[in-house]
């Protein structure tokens, strides 16, 4: 089951670890992505917070932490082949894994059906 941020990040929970990325309607408005940063795996980020940063031939943006919690595992390959998160966003081209601080607070997050009305 994902879940969904304003800011179009998902994110695939596990137990308390959640996968992170951003949304195929990211991807899609982003363009072809050239450079991808991740954060550090023990880094320890608040809800909001700015995670990575994405570049594409369009502009840069950034990818905000969507509830707070420790990196656990960041994904080197998107590093090395950004264009990952433009051909499988919600697969092979996830950006990080957090381990939550709260796992419940994941239930704030929208649904898939939600997130599809607010990107209409």
């Amino acid at each position: 089951m994902l879940k969904f941020t304003e800011d179009h990040e998902w994110l695939k929970i596990d137990g308390d670890v959640a996968t992170v990325g951003i949304t195929e309607h990211a991807a899609e408005q982003l363009g072809d992505l050239v450079f991808v940063e991740l954060p550090d795996v023990g880094a320890k980020l608040d809800k909001g917070g700015e995670a990575s940063t994405v570049e594409s031939v369009k502009a840069a943006s950034d990818v905000y932490c969507p509830l707070a919690g420790e990196i656990v595992e960041v994904n080197q390959a998107i590093v090395d082949d950004p264009s990952l998160v433009n051909s499988d966003p919600t697969g092979a081209g996830w950006f990080f894994k957090l381990k939550l601080d709260d796992a419940n607070s994941a239930s704030e997050l929208m649904d898939e059906t939600a997130y599809q009305a607010m990107i209409g």
